[in-house]
């Protein structure tokens, strides 16, 4: 659906983003990850026709971004950072404008308003004035703009920022519900977010793509060892001493204090080596009370930290 053939953006002497290759399946939602200044907003304004790269090729359900940027546009729904509405206008309106502008049919413009407004939760706030929405709403109206022309494709920059908590939550829920009729791309500072709504992760770097997976992928290739998590109820130094004993283990860490409710460790083993039934084993063969076992994984924000952090010392 969107194939992305080494872009580069230059802006003068200074670099937006150089030789960025990717893929985007349709149906997938794809998050585009980065610290300010990397050039997710470079990207997404190169894919929505904004502007063109420098160098590179960039295609949209085959059609390629400057050479057929009206074709491209037809197929994307776009919704900026800064949402653009007209405030002094109804909700109904605005939206009918848009529709007119996207090439909607005007005898389709009725439905597909209705459509995209029961879509976002907006029907009921039809007629009122743009300017007398909250933010959240307001976040609706442009998403509903957005999809107005039932495009194939969905690029989002920063779709929840600025909303209060239930606001984000409701608007995660409508990219859910967009997930699989159509292909979006969405750019977020918000790591929880980004593994609540999307399938694969994109993290791009002053300009450089530094990764391209699935987060459980990513997590396995940069997790140097396995963590577990271990609730025992017993004498605390012959605990953490024969769990050190059980072999693969790298190393265990007492992280509370004794009481009636049991001891946490954590114990460190080495990475694709499945110790859980000797845990359990030295613990129940002692007599000591298991009460709880989980492993601990990488997340989100904590690949994120590391590809950064490591692609920024190698320069």
């Amino acid at each position: 659906m969107i194939e992305v053939e080494g872009i580069t953006k230059r802006y003068g002497t200074a670099r937006g983003i150089e030789n960025v290759s990717f893929k985007v399946g349709k149906g997938e939602v794809l998050g585009f990850l980065g610290p300010n200044g990397a050039g997710k907003t470079t990207m997404m304004r190169i894919l929505t026709c904004y502007f063109p790269p420098t160098s590179g090729k960039a295609r949209v359900a085959g059609y390629d971004v400057f050479e057929d940027s009206l074709e491209v546009r037809r197929r994307i729904g776009y919704l900026p950072e800064n949402v653009p509405l007209y405030t002094d206008m109804p909700v109904t309106a605005y939206l009918e404008f848009a529709g007119k502008i996207k090439g909607v049919e005007s005898k389709e413009i009725k439905n597909r308003v209705a459509k995209v407004m029961d879509d976002c939760g907006i029907t009921h706030v039809s007629t009122k004035y743009i300017r007398d929405l909250s933010k959240g709403y307001r976040q609706r109206v442009g998403l509903a703009q957005a999809l107005i022309n039932d495009p194939e494709v969905l690029v989002l920059d920063e779709p929840t920022i600025g909303l209060d908590p239930r606001q984000i939550i409701d608007i995660r829920q409508l990219i859910k519900n967009l997930a699989g009729r159509r292909t979006v791309i969405l750019s977020t500072h918000i790591l929880p977010e980004v593994s609540m709504i999307c399938q694969r992760v994109i993290i791009i770097n002053e300009g450089k793509l530094i990764a391209v997976d699935t987060p459980d992928n990513l997590m396995r290739q940069l997790q140097s060892s396995a963590q577990i998590v271990l609730l025992v109820r017993g004498p605390q130094e012959e605990v953490a001493q024969k769990l050190g004993m059980v072999k693969g283990v790298k190393g265990v860490t007492k992280k509370a204090s004794g009481s009636y409710n049991g001891d946490t460790y954590i114990v460190e083993a080495m990475k694709n080596v499945d110790i859980r039934k000797d845990l359990a084993m030295i613990i129940v063969n002692n007599h000591w009370d298991l009460l709880e076992m989980r492993p601990v994984s990488m997340s989100l924000e904590d690949i994120f930290i590391k590809l950064v952090t490591e692609e920024t010392a190698a320069h």
